[in-house]
Formats: C-alpha cells, structure tokens, sequence
C-alpha cells in the first residue's frame, strides 16, 4: 500500500505541475519541473531531519528503500505529466484546412483578398481569408480555428461535401510592388494569412522577413511553405520551446536595433498583436498595414456591420479593405465591437457541442 501511495503521491505531482506550467514550459520541462518540486518535497517531508543530522548513515542504512521510494515518485511524475499533456492536447485548438473547389473564385484571387462561406441554409456566414489559390486546378484553401459552431460544422464536412454558399474574392488586393525591404508579422492563424501576403511581396522583388509567432512549437504551421515564401523566416514561441523566445514584436524590434532598415512593415493576426506592432512602428516610424477581420454579414459594403474607425472616418472593412494603415485604425473601438457577440457565440458552440453529443451538455 505504501508504494501504491507513493505512486499515486508522484502523479498527482507531475499532474498539476504540468498544469500549472503547461502556459511557459515545453512538455521536457515539465517533466523536469515536476522531478524537482516532488523530490524536493518528498526530502525534506519524509526525509528531512535524517538528511540535515546524518545523511551519509541514513542512505548507507536505508539507501534502497529511499531510492525505491524515488524511482515510484519519478514514475508517477512521468505518468502524471503525460495525462496532464493529453489532457491539454484534447483541448487545444488545433487549426483545420479546408479546400475548396471554385474555379471563377480561384482565377481572379489575389494576396489579402477572403472569402464569404455559409455551411448550410441556417447557418451563419463567416469571412475567411484566402491562403491560397491554385488557378490550375480551380480549387481554394482557407484555413480556419474550430472555435464558434460554423467552423465546427465546417470542420464535420467530409471531402465531396458541398457548401451552401461561397461567396469571393471580396476586399481590397495587398499592395506588394516597390517597398524595398519588408516585415511580415503574423499571430497564429494569422500566418496562414501572412503568408500569401509575404509571397505576393516576395515575387514583387521585395526582401522580406516574415516573422511568425505561435504559443508553443507543438502548433506552428506552414513553416515549409513560410520559409519558401520570403527572404529570411523567423519562428517565435511565447513559451520558448522553438525559434525565438518572445511574441513577434519583441523579434520585430530586435530586427530594428541591430540595425536593419524596414521600409513596411504588415501585420496580421489578433488584435491586440496587431495593436502593439502598431505601437512599436509607430515608434521608429515605419508605415505599416494591419488586415482587419472585425464582425462582417454580407461582405459587401450594405449592412455595416464591419465598419471601423481609421483616421477619424468610418471605413467598411469588408470593401475599403481589408488593409488598412495601421497607424490610423482605432484598435480599441473593434476589440469591444468584436465582443458584442461573445456570449451568443458560446451559446451557439455549446448547442453545437450537444447535438454532435447526443444532448450530453445540456441534458
């Protein structure tokens, strides 16, 4: 019974510390943490007095039964880190790739240009933005984050499946000729929409940094296809765990002082990244665009619901852009448009959540 405590004791430990680090620490590191902190404590909890007065003695006399204990206390770790990992793995939004065959749109599709999908007849319709076009084979790519009900029932599709409505290419096309040398910030998913916008300026002749930022190096995307895409690619993680260790402002800014000289800068993503970026920018005053996706319906100009405040004018993201100087765009007015809906949002998932589980949520 003891050593089923003792293994119990340690996965617990390794459980929680996973938990508790999962936000700065890479799975090693986790591990590791939770070997120190459970060890650590099982001394000096258990062993403490015996370890201070008379070490040496006490591992000569006991020394296998405390290494036993040890070797219980590591294993738990071990197993209580692993399910904390899958765990975290099961909940974690992973980003999904949907193609789409749609010829006329995949023609006339341009770099920073979206789409407008409804899934099926009572569905709502969401902008999407283009990741790619192949104009040989008529087909579209739009990548997407399963986090609201459209883009779980978009998710639930299966290859042959057909949208209700697909509606593109809407917005204004990125400007990409004749800036010199450009950075290319994307948060996220937002690099799937980087990097179309880097390629484009790549093949302008452009010299391009693309510097993306991701959590942790366990959901970094398209990192072949962002290195073929520009001159230089710099991966940041928010937690360390690959590439640069910091969010893509701080690697933009470390650019910036060791001497390079951005003539634009395009940043893409959430937006509060694309707030600071502005911020920074604005410091070493380099003009720079933001891609704005705030709530949009038609994506046509007619309803409004996308409209923005740059510069002091009202714009319609969805016609005036969706690039916009970023210098000029009232970030703080979006953020609380965008969380109008928030509450009607996690309705909408949960009862999404229900009908795939048979009612399992909601009773």
């Amino acid at each position: 019974m003891k050593a089923v405590r003792t293994f119990a004791y340690g996965v617990m430990a390794g459980f929680f510390v996973s938990i508790g680090g999962t936000a700065f620490l890479s799975i090693e590191n986790r591990v590791v943490a939770a070997l120190f902190f459970t060890t650590g404590l099982f001394a000096i909890s258990n062993y403490g007095f015996n370890l201070f007065t008379g070490k040496v003695c006490y591992l000569l006399d006991n020394g296998p039964g405390y290494l036993w204990d040890l070797a219980l206390i590591w294993l738990g770790n071990l197993g209580g880190t692993l399910i904390a990992t899958a765990l975290l793995g099961l909940t974690r939004v992973h980003p999904a790739l949907a193609e789409t065959a749609a010829p006329l749109v995949a023609a006339k599709a341009k770099a920073g240009q979206f789409i407008i999908l409804r899934v099926d007849a009572d569905g709502e319709r969401i902008p999407l933005t283009i990741s790619s076009a192949d104009t040989e084979n008529g087909t579209i790519t739009v990548i997407f984050q399963k986090v609201g009900a459209t883009t779980m029932a978009l998710d639930q599709l299966q290859e042959g499946d057909c949208l209700h409505d697909f509606v593109g290419p809407l917005g204004e096309p990125t400007h990409v000729e004749g800036y010199g040398r450009v950075a290319a910030l994307g948060g996220g998913l937002g690099c799937a929409i980087a990097l179309p916008v880097a390629k484009a300026l790549h093949e302008a002749g452009n010299q391009v940094d693309l510097i993306g930022g991701f959590k942790t190096k366990d959901i970094v995307i398209l990192e072949e296809e962002m290195g073929q895409a520009c001159t230089d690619l710099h991966i940041c993680t928010d937690d360390g765990t690959y590439g640069y260790h910091g969010f893509v402002t701080g690697k933009l800014e470390e650019l910036i002082q060791s001497g390079v000289k951005f003539d634009h800068v395009f940043a893409i993503g959430p937006l509060m990244m694309m707030k600071f970026a502005c911020k920074l920018t604005k410091q070493y005053e380099i003009p720079t665009t933001v891609s704005m996706n705030p709530i949009m319906i038609d994506g046509t100009g007619m309803c409004g619901g996308c409209r923005l405040t740059v510069g002091g004018e009202v714009k319609f993201a969805c016609v005036d852009g969706p690039d916009f100087d970023g210098h000029q765009v009232d970030f703080d007015e979006v953020i609380a448009r965008n969380a109008t809906y928030r509450d009607f949002e996690t309705k909408a998932r949960e009862d999404h959540l229900c009908r795939l589980g048979g009612g399992a949520l909601n009773g």
